[in-house]
């Protein structure tokens, strides 16, 4: 892993496959900061192949991470720690969630639901 900055909050990459691992709450905070996306570098190609793999172990703490799905962005999948509270987003996931449509507003009408802003 390589510690990357976005303003004042340090996030961490992997030399490997690009993928970002953010520590409890950081990408909550780097959701709504303009620009955070920057982050993500990796291939989505690649990010999505990962998501082939199912047992993913916590880089921090080494225990079995969980599969989430973003509840705005049912598409994108990543990996979250029970224990640290951290969450693992495959090369080109986390530029995906800062990256809300006007389609992905329209899925959520046609699903009954409210809009995000």
């Amino acid at each position: 892993m390589q510690p990357v900055r976005f303003g004042e909050i340090e996030v961490d990459r992997c030399t490997q496959c690009q993928g970002l691992w953010f520590d409890a709450h950081e990408d909550r905070d780097l959701r709504h900061r303009k620009g955070a996306e920057a982050l993500d570098i990796g291939d989505a190609k690649v990010g999505a192949a990962r998501d082939a793999e199912g047992k993913v172990d916590c880089p921090r703490c080494r225990t079995r991470m969980v599969r989430m799905v973003d509840r705005e962005q049912p598409h994108v999948w990543y990996e979250s720690c029970s224990v640290c509270h951290g969450t693992f987003f495959d090369a080109g996931e986390f530029r995906d969630l800062k990256d809300r449509t006007i389609a992905d507003r329209f899925r959520r009408m046609r699903k009954g639901e409210r809009p995000l802003t």
